[in-house]
């Protein structure tokens, strides 16, 4: 699912790099180069979820686009509450993906 969605982004003219996993992503020198996270919710160890807290925990304001397979009205509640610029079940289409990116770098502000 990564692989798909950054080759959509890259179709489209964005710059992408992909995280195996939430630690990979912190480990990295991110700060500043990054637009906006695409964001699953469940990842191995630390959850998307628990990512967006440490990031708000850290001053971020990087925006998030949360994904997941799961249709869980508690668990998409919780992610709105951690702050996101949009909330999508997979299988989506990939106007949502491409519009929630567009809303994300333009700065809208997050959806609670």
């Amino acid at each position: 699912m990564r692989r798909s969605i950054e080759r959509l982004l890259n179709a489209y003219g964005y710059q992408t790099h992909g995280y195996a996993s939430a630690e990979t992503f912190l480990e990295s020198d991110f700060a500043g180069m990054i637009g906006c996270l695409v964001l699953d919710i469940h990842l191995a160890n630390m959850s998307g979820i628990q990512l967006r807290h440490w990031l708000s925990d850290s001053n971020s304001s990087l925006p998030v686009i949360f994904i997941t397979a799961v249709d869980d009205d508690a668990l998409e509640a919780e992610a709105r509450d951690a702050g996101c610029v949009a909330y999508l079940h997979k299988p989506f289409a990939a106007t949502f993906l491409l519009s929630a990116v567009n809303d994300a770098l333009s700065g809208l502000s997050p959806n609670k």
